[in-house]
């Protein structure tokens, strides 16, 4: 994982198509403002892990050095593979 540190109003680039600008700073939070072409999808890591359950796709947690990323199987599972422990629930 790259790790950068933007102030406000400053950008990032990601390949030629996609540029990221750091808009509002405040309290704990900060608002992005993301350019991308149309056919990129972007979507909040919590959306992803209800289309992948929804399209019946096994999605889990992995946690390295303290950071936390969310992962998804491309290929549709039976339900009997779900594991409630990869889902981030507790038994």
């Amino acid at each position: 994982m790259l790790v950068l540190t933007r102030k406000l109003m400053e950008k990032l680039y990601i390949g030629d198509d996609i540029c990221i600008t750091v808009v509002r700073l405040e309290g704990g939070q900060v608002r992005l403002g993301i350019e991308a072409p149309r056919d990129v999808p972007v979507v909040r890591a919590e959306l992803l892990e209800e289309r992948a359950l929804s399209a019946g796709r096994v999605t889990y947690r992995v946690r390295s050095g303290g950071a936390e990323s969310v992962q998804v199987r491309s290929q549709p599972v039976e339900s009997h593979e779900i594991d409630s422990r990869h889902l981030g629930r507790s038994r």
